[in-house]
């Protein structure tokens, strides 16, 4: 393999790791998706309000 795959693994591998210890489980996960979904809805829901519609 050449260095350049080599180091794109690498960093794909740590990235991924990273980015799964943010939230510890994936239930965790699952909370943080929930979470998002209901701050955009909220948010959209005070908006349409807020426009009169």
């Amino acid at each position: 393999m050449t260095n350049f795959i080599k180091i794109s693994i690498a960093v794909i591998v740590i990235m991924s790791a990273m980015s799964l210890s943010a939230c510890n489980t994936m239930e965790g996960i699952g909370k943080d998706a929930a979470a998002a979904g209901k701050a955009i809805k909220n948010a959209a829901d005070k908006a349409r309000n807020t426009k009169g519609y």
